[in-house]
């Protein structure tokens, strides 16, 4: 029977038995029927048998099994004394133990942005639920997971050469010690097959949606030593319901993803190839999991997503704020549309109604006034003027925003698939220090795109020159398959060009950063120690409001700027110190004494004094 006659036949069964005329116990009866028969049939097998229990076993199992019941979708009423299962639900008769861990120890390498970082605990939480145990390191591993970046080629040939390394271990230990390697990751929906065919060294390829089946895949590769794929995109899977569980349980600071994949659909870019479409997570899971978060002592946590200022939870239906319907058309300009920065469209359909950023800055931002929220990484198109309220008279949201500019031509950002012009770009950052005087921004270029000449180049610097950037992101471009650069465009720039035009950007960056960190000579600030300096043992570090690294001694320092008596630093401290030097990209100083975010904020002379050093 072909494909279409036998879906007729099921739509047709369907109908019938969703009819209120129809007897469907009548029509389910023969069904139970054969279950009887088939029960009776065991029974008698088992009474050649002694073990009474095993029988009794058997039956329990057999009655829990399916039934016809189990096929029939929109069936609204159950036989009597039997049991209905829904999607998503455990199956009885299947056992627990197929994808149990047994302790196997897991050991996580992570490549890439902050995003892989979550997901990397986003992967352990769902392991760890099976009965697998960390590996502190490599030499102690069952298996190893390497959770992977594909936004340029250099990250991704990092990964091969440690595969490469992992495949030497794989060889050493043999069949005495089996050790399973996995890619996880975007690399991993990108190359699939590949991964698996290249000296056959990979045993499982997993997605960045496809994290649930983690333990199924190692359970097939255990089993048969058979290789497993699952690299399947989602449009719904947020993993809301799994709490990330912290690959460093001594940090203070922490991530949350609030959004995965992306829409805009940069000409340059594979995120929505290898991560999806944009979805965002309910705003009570969000919220949950940052109360959480708080009452395990962290003290900042950042928001994150590959647009996280689009955010839009629509899943509870009773509210429906946000963009209009009638204006929530791709391509409009911001002078019509609140949602939108002014100068800014999209090329997709903007979503009408939902909770927006905005509100869930607010309600992340009152959990705990004493834990710092900071959010990456945004799109400038998304800066409505409640958000930068919001950080303006929030003191725990931090004065620090990521503005990605990509490029300082507006020829440029057109082939980029942007959305705005350089000028856009620039009223943008005007209008963010009209409202916020003492912003610290932040941003990311891309260096020898497509048909990039020297006069764009020269557009780029100026635009850095101009805007005074607190940290700069430079990477040189690196052609992605599956883009839309890709299938249109041509990588015109030779690479000894673009290694030129990269350190060029990083002169001219590191100049205007000096020259602002410079200006933070003498000042006070807070910082939050997060750990102890690589270079000198006698040296912690933390981060102040702008997120620039802060080194000062290892010193006891007073309990408050009230209380003389002595206390050590450690990690999770709020830290007022005296800025006393500066580079391009470190601060260093004097710790004063501890505080905290609502003690510091409250102080008389902080109510007017600027949190990062302002541009004139």
């Amino acid at each position: 029977m072909s494909c279409s006659k036998l879906l007729k036949h099921w739509k047709a069964l369907s109908h019938i038995l969703n009819s209120s005329k129809v007897d469907k116990r009548a029509i389910l009866a023969p069904s139970f029927a054969r279950r009887l028969h088939l029960s009776n049939y065991v029974n008698h097998r088992f009474d050649q048998f002694e073990d009474t229990d095993k029988r009794t076993h058997f039956n329990e199992k057999l009655e829990k099994g399916p039934s016809l019941q189990h096929f029939i979708a929109n069936s609204e009423e159950t036989v009597d004394n039997y049991e209905q299962v829904s999607v998503g639900e455990r199956v009885p008769y299947l056992e627990e133990e197929l994808y149990s861990g047994h302790g196997r120890k897991v050991y996580f390498d992570t490549y890439g942005c902050q995003m892989n970082f979550n997901d990397t605990e986003i992967a352990w939480s769902i392991l760890k639920d099976k009965g697998y145990a960390k590996a502190e390191s490599i030499n102690e591993a069952d298996v190893i997971l390497l959770m992977t970046c594909s936004i340029r080629d250099n990250a991704e040939q990092k990964i091969w050469n440690m595969v490469n390394i992992y495949k030497g271990l794989k060889r050493r230990g043999g069949k005495k010690k089996p050790l399973k390697i996995g890619i996880l990751g975007c690399m991993a929906e990108r190359l699939k097959h590949k991964i698996l065919d290249k000296e056959k060294m990979v045993d499982l390829v997993c997605g960045p949606d496809a994290y649930r089946d983690l333990p199924r895949l190692l359970s097939v590769t255990s089993g048969s030593g058979q290789s497993a794929v699952n690299v399947l995109l989602s449009l719904e899977e947020t993993y809301a319901d799994v709490m990330p569980v912290r690959i460093n349980s001594y940090a203070k600071t922490a991530f949350v993803s609030i959004t995965r994949g992306c829409n805009n659909m940069c000409s340059y870019c594979i995120v929505p190839y290898t991560r999806g479409r944009e979805r965002s997570r309910p705003m009570s899971s969000i919220v949950e999991e940052v109360r959480k978060l708080s009452d395990q002592g962290i003290k900042e946590v950042t928001l994150l997503g590959q647009n996280v200022n689009s955010y839009c939870d629509k899943s509870e239906e009773d509210h429906y704020g946000g963009l209009p319907n009638n204006e929530a058309q791709g391509g409009g300009s911001a002078g019509e549309n609140p949602v939108l920065s002014r100068g800014f469209k999209t090329i997709y359909k903007l979503q009408s109604g939902g909770r927006r950023f905005s509100h869930l800055l607010d309600q992340v931002s009152r959990i705990d006034p004493d834990m710092r929220i900071r959010f990456t990484s945004p799109h400038p198109k998304d800066f409505p003027d409640e958000v930068l309220y919001l950080i303006k008279d929030r003191p725990n949201i931090c004065n620090k925003i990521h503005l990605p500019a990509q490029s300082g031509s507006t020829a440029m950002l057109q082939a980029m698939r942007r959305g705005h012009t350089r000028e856009a770009y620039l009223d943008l950052v005007h209008h963010i220090r009209e409202i916020i005087p003492d912003v610290a921004l932040t941003s990311d270029f891309i260096v020898g795109f497509c048909g990039e000449t020297e006069e764009d180049h020269r557009d780029t610097m100026s635009l850095i020159e101009q805007v005074k950037f607190h940290y700069v992101y430079q990477f040189p471009y690196s052609m992605r398959q599956k883009t839309h650069a890709y299938h249109h465009l041509k990588d015109t720039v030779p690479e000894s060009v673009k290694k030129r035009r990269t350190q060029e950007v990083i002169n001219c960056a590191r100049q205007g950063m000096l020259g602002l960190n410079q200006s933070q000579i003498g000042q006070e600030q807070l910082i939050l120690i997060e750990g102890h300096s690589k270079r000198s043992s006698s040296d912690m570090w933390g981060r102040n409001d702008a997120g620039t690294k802060v080194i000062i001694p290892n010193d006891p320092i007073p309990c408050s700027e009230l209380d003389p008596s002595l206390q050590k630093l450690t990690i999770g401290d709020y830290v007022a110190v005296k800025v006393s030097s500066a580079n391009s990209q470190t601060l260093f100083g004097q710790p004063l004494y501890l505080s905290n975010l609502v003690d510091y904020a409250s102080k008389p002379a902080n109510l007017t004094m600027s949190r990062t050093a302002s541009v004139s």
